[in-house]
């Protein structure tokens, strides 16, 4: 049994492609919703989020042989929790991360390396500041910029009723949220740069499938300025960009699949 945490599309792909292949596997993802996505697809799948203690209930409730993170790339908490639960439980640790993007030697891109950094340089520039890092961190953002005269702070997240009633608690306008799920294509995004006014943009380096690069492209194409956050830099040990690599390593670690 493997062990595999969720919670992007190509990691959907990945969980769809070792099924296939023959592994057993059950998917973990924080969400019911994003659970019914993936047994919809067919992926047995369990919702909640876990602590280090409770993760290795589950891999010892499972009989889960290794352990693949396939979660997204800023999921930094739930990096830490998995390879300290698989550590614990003495099984292999096997982290799938989306391929950076390189946004350097660009006029209009800054990358910074920390969430407060990007508040901190976003109040120093004001204007029309898109936001599109999500609710968790939306407090850092408000704290810096929200009831500035010279800043309208607008923040695009996904339209789950958690995240209203978090903007609402930290001063963001009703007329300043936009709920939608993305991927966004880079026509939408410039749509929703000019509709409001956007003079900049935070996003964060999330990879191929988070659609980043439509998004800083649909900015630098207008003149628009660019705030990336970069990644977190955690030392995963065995870690791999392609499917075919986490692929060749299960084939290492568990041996051939039972062709189903």
């Amino acid at each position: 049994m493997i062990f595999f945490m969720a919670g992007t599309s190509d990691a959907r792909a990945l969980a769809l492609r070792i099924q296939e292949s023959g592994y057993p596997l059950i998917a973990s993802v924080v969400t019911e919703n994003a659970a019914q996505v993936l047994t919809d697809a067919g992926i047995p799948a369990r919702h909640g989020r876990l602590d280090v203690e409770r993760m290795c209930e589950a891999l010892q409730d499972t009989g889960a042989k290794v352990l693949v993170d396939a979660s997204h790339p800023f999921a930094e908490e739930a990096h830490r929790t998995a390879m300290a639960a698989a550590d614990a439980v003495g099984i292999p640790y096997i982290r799938y991360e989306r391929a950076t993007q390189d946004f350097g030697g660009n006029d209009f891109v800054t990358v910074v390396d920390t969430y407060e950094q990007a508040a901190e340089l976003a109040a120093e520039r004001g204007g029309s500041i898109m936001l599109t890092t999500g609710s968790k961190t939306l407090q850092i953002f408000t704290d810096k910029l929200i009831g500035r005269p010279d800043v309208r702070l607008v923040a695009r997240m996904l339209p789950r009723v958690d995240n209203m009633e978090k903007c609402v608690a930290l001063g963001v306008e009703q007329k300043n949220i936009i709920a939608m799920q993305g991927p966004f294509s880079r026509e939408l995004n410039q749509a929703l740069y000019r509709h409001y006014e956007t003079t900049l943009m935070v996003t964060k380096e999330s990879g191929g499938p988070g659609a980043v690069d439509d998004k800083v492209a649909a900015a630098i194409e207008m003149g628009i300025q660019v705030i990336v956050i970069g990644r977190p830099k955690l030392a995963y040990g065995t870690s791999f960009s392609t499917a075919d690599g986490v692929m060749a390593e299960l084939g290492r670690v568990l041996g051939p699949a039972v062709t189903r």
